[in-house]
């Protein structure tokens, strides 16, 4: 029970503070904001994404490969 309610939470947390959740660090936030370089701010958030969905997609494989040596 309380793993739902932690889950429900940390959900409710993520869905109220959608701007934080887009924020980056301070200069590329100040570069961004400034609107010179529309094409360097594209590439600068795709990388963001790129660099945060490896560490998953790694973690997801191991997972993968553990449970079906499991089974």
């Amino acid at each position: 029970m309380k793993k739902k309610g932690l889950l429900l939470l940390l959900l409710l947390f993520v869905v109220c503070l959608p701007e934080q959740a887009f924020g980056q660090c301070a200069m590329c936030r100040a570069v961004l904001e400034s609107g010179a370089d529309q094409e360097a701010a594209k590439g600068l958030n795709d990388g963001i994404i790129y660099l945060m969905a490896v560490p998953y997609v790694l973690i997801g494989a191991v997972g993968y490969f553990i449970y079906r040596k499991m089974k």
